[in-house]
């Protein structure tokens, strides 16, 4: 019997688990115009919200690593699963700033806690062949989250505007129980393997970071860094957007991102492999940034629902393109540098989720329009960069330097 086989049990309640904790953060999405009012707040405060979030994030993702090396993934996946129940009753009852700062400052460690170790997880029980079956069902978890969060939210705030903070605290309450009884305990062997020789080699984060414009992927890292942006610009904000120009109700912004998120997972589940196959990674990635870019820009001009409900559809649908197309360029560009060009991957979209809100939460307290406005230019830049980039690439490929490598 396989190992995947064997451990399904595990990795059914580790899906469930990740399910929970990407849900809970999608469900907060379409209750924030309404609770923010409640709480007289204001644009900045959000950004500044959700920025502290992913650099809590990211700042404590190093520690949780080494740390469920330490003691074990099951320690840190429950540590992990509290903290964000912690989180989320917080938010839900917090009156105060300042409390909902610690809220997000407390679920951003609760994900570094949950997310490496349930990767590790995996990895533990599967053998290498099995390994990337296991890491899809945990991103399909992670995926369906994203996706029903909204929806679950929407519906939720029909009985409170505090009721999905709530709800998705005593979730994680019982998950945490679920998982302390029926989880077993695994541990990497690090020393047999000399995985954790390997570890103390790799630089730190910010040595990373100062290094990776020496690299032949450095331009693919600043597009994920300007995708991140113009996402987590665009959904930083877009509540209090339509919200303030529109009157939607929580019902309204619920289902518009969740078609939004149906539309990228069914692509990216279906038809994804045979576009990249026939395009190539450089088009797919220059067509989906131009195409973000103009639909953010759209967003200026809808002027009813429907409207709205496409611009989100097709700029989600573009930017769920333009995720994978990059990581699958890097990969090839990484050779045996898979892991590091990983972790830059992930440093560079965790900056792009700090910086986009920031941007956003300020520029709409100035004007709501100014947050698309940017984004919109930022990503068409992008576009440009991109298409310039490909044509040298193409350039270089057809030299008679590269041709007389390749054919030598």
């Amino acid at each position: 019997m396989s190992l995947l086989l064997r451990n399904r049990g595990a990795i059914l309640l580790l899906m469930g688990n990740i399910l929970l904790v990407f849900t809970g953060i999608g469900l907060v999405i379409p209750v924030m115009p309404t609770y923010l009012r409640e709480l007289h707040l204001n644009g900045s405060i959000l950004g500044f919200m959700v920025a502290a979030f992913s650099l809590s994030q990211l700042l404590f993702s190093p520690f949780a690593g080494r740390l469920s090396d330490k003691i074990g993934r099951k320690k840190n996946i429950v540590a992990g699963i509290v903290l964000f129940a912690v989180s989320e009753w917080l938010f839900g009852a917090a009156s105060q700033p300042l409390w909902l700062f610690v809220s997000r400052v407390l679920g951003g460690m609760g994900a570094a806690l949950v997310m490496p170790a349930i990767m590790a997880y995996v990895a533990d029980v599967t053998s290498k062949e099995e390994r990337a079956q296991g890491m899809g069902f945990i991103n399909a978890a992670i995926t369906t989250g994203f996706i029903i969060g909204p929806g679950i939210g929407g519906y939720l705030a029909g009985f409170g505007v505090r009721a999905p903070f709530y709800a998705a605290a005593a979730a994680g309450a019982i998950a945490a129980v679920i998982t302390i009884l029926v989880l077993p305990d695994t541990k990497a062997q690090e020393a047999a393997s000399g995985e954790a020789r390997t570890a103390e080699k790799q630089p730190g984060l910010l040595s990373q970071l100062l290094l990776s414009y020496k690299e032949p992927y450095f331009l693919s890292l600043i597009i994920v860094l300007v995708a991140s942006f113009g996402l987590a610009n665009f959904e930083t904000v877009f509540g209090l957007y339509v919200d303030h120009k529109f009157g939607f109700t929580t019902k309204d912004i619920a289902f518009i991102i969740t078609v939004g998120s149906i539309a990228g997972a069914v692509v990216q589940l279906t038809i994804f492999g045979w576009i990249l196959e026939r395009f190539g990674e450089r088009r797919v990635i220059s067509c989906s940034l131009g195409t973000a870019g103009v639909f953010v820009f759209l967003m200026l001009i809808a002027g009813s629902y429907w409207s709205v409900l496409v611009v989100t559809f097709i700029l989600f649908l573009s930017i769920d393109l333009l995720r994978p197309a990059l990581g699958t360029q890097m990969s090839k560009m990484a050779n045996e540098q898979q892991g590091f060009v990983a972790g830059l991957n992930s440093a560079f979209t965790s900056m792009g989720n700090i910086l986009g809100p920031l941007a956003a939460g300020v520029l709409f307290d100035m004007n709501i329009h100014f947050p698309y406005a940017s984004a919109a230019v930022v990503l068409l830049l992008c576009f440009l960069l991109s298409i310039r980039a490909a044509a040298k690439a193409k350039a270089n490929a057809g030299s008679p330097q590269a041709a007389k490598t390749n054919g030598g």
